[in-house]
């Protein structure tokens, strides 16, 4: 059962409203009865009683080092996990309650109004979503988000923009094993092929790359990507920005090209180059041409056999240096 208006948790935070639902939790507004007119927000995660015994209890264990880690982070992009704790069959996650708008209701007002978001204050956002994901990924082990959308980006009253709703966030630990808080795929818009598998499939910092790129793409064209899973059976199904907004700079349309390919070796290999792409800094390593840059097996082979070309004309140019060293 959902939380009632007026209850108490941990005789501290009394929940003042519902705010939203996920996959695996819903998160509350609530007040901080210790500190005077600070507001929280309260993610609230029920536990499976279907479960073993064993398992709930090493799914809570789980939970608490891993918020112990959340609450570690300090990034202006980042709400503040302030608290957490575990009550009957749920556990709690309270952070910093983060006012204004979320970006999917920017772009949805924008669209009822026969417009576009402005690239240049999209691509600004972009840059402070960046930093925050580059904070993430530099943490050690690093952290991935795994849950990037336009309404999990909340801007402030004073123009912050804020990555927020942890409920996905995967730590990655020595040799590439996971540990995730909330088990899920994330969203499918957004969500890149290698994702799909939930926490059995291998995700890195590329992971967050497209899932960004995707998001960029939503907002600047106001038409969500196509599942990953439908462009990989039909790579032309997805049409390229600026055939969808021509106002859009070719750059823009090529650096998101790159984020959003189905191969992670095809993206960039972190969130620093992603944004360097759309500055005009770095250039893609992708094609566009009219479509997006899904390569075929073809080209893969392709690709395959010229390296081996390579390689082979290298062992003869030693072979043949060797020989005429024996002369």
């Amino acid at each position: 059962m959902p939380l009632e208006a007026g209850g108490v948790l941990r005789d501290r935070y009394r929940i003042e409203q519902f705010i939203s639902r996920g996959g695996m939790g819903s998160i509350y507004l609530a007040e901080d009865l210790r500190l005077e007119g600070r507001l929280c927000a309260v993610k609230e995660v029920r536990l499976d009683l279907s479960l073993s015994d064993e398992t709930l209890d090493q799914t809570r264990a789980q939970f608490q080092r891993e918020a112990t880690v959340l609450a570690r982070l300090d990034h202006p992009n980042l709400p503040k996990v302030s608290d957490f704790f575990s009550e009957e069959h749920s556990d709690y996650l309270v952070m910093d309650f983060v006012p204004g708008d979320d970006l999917r209701s920017l772009m949805v007002e924008a669209r009822q109004q026969g417009e576009f978001l402005p690239e240049k204050e999209v691509l600004a956002w972009a840059g402070q979503i960046a930093g925050a994901l580059s904070y993430l990924h530099s943490q050690d082990p690093p952290i991935l988000h795994r849950d990037i959308k336009p309404s999990n980006l909340k801007l402030t009253p004073n123009g912050v923009v804020k990555l927020v709703d942890f409920g996905l966030v995967k730590i990655l630990a020595a040799q590439e094993d996971t540990i995730t808080i909330v088990q899920g795929r994330g969203t499918a818009l957004y969500t890149p092929l290698e994702q799909y598998g939930g926490d059995t499939g291998h995700t890195d910092v590329r992971s967050d790359v497209y899932a960004l790129g995707a998001t960029l793409y939503h907002l600047l064209t106001n038409i969500a990507p196509v599942e990953a899973r439908e462009r990989f059976l039909n790579p032309a199904v997805m049409p390229a920005l600026r055939t969808l907004n021509p106002e859009l700079s070719p750059r823009t349309e090529r650096a998101i090209s790159w984020a959003i390919n189905l191969h992670p070796e095809e993206r960039p290999q972190s969130i620093q180059a992603f944004q360097l792409a759309l500055l005009g800094q770095l250039e893609p390593q992708a094609r566009v041409n009219g479509r997006l840059p899904n390569p075929s097996f073809g080209d893969v082979l392709s690709s395959r056999t010229e390296r081996s070309l390579v390689w082979a004309a290298g062992v003869l140019l030693l072979l043949s240096f060797i020989a005429t060293l024996g002369h």
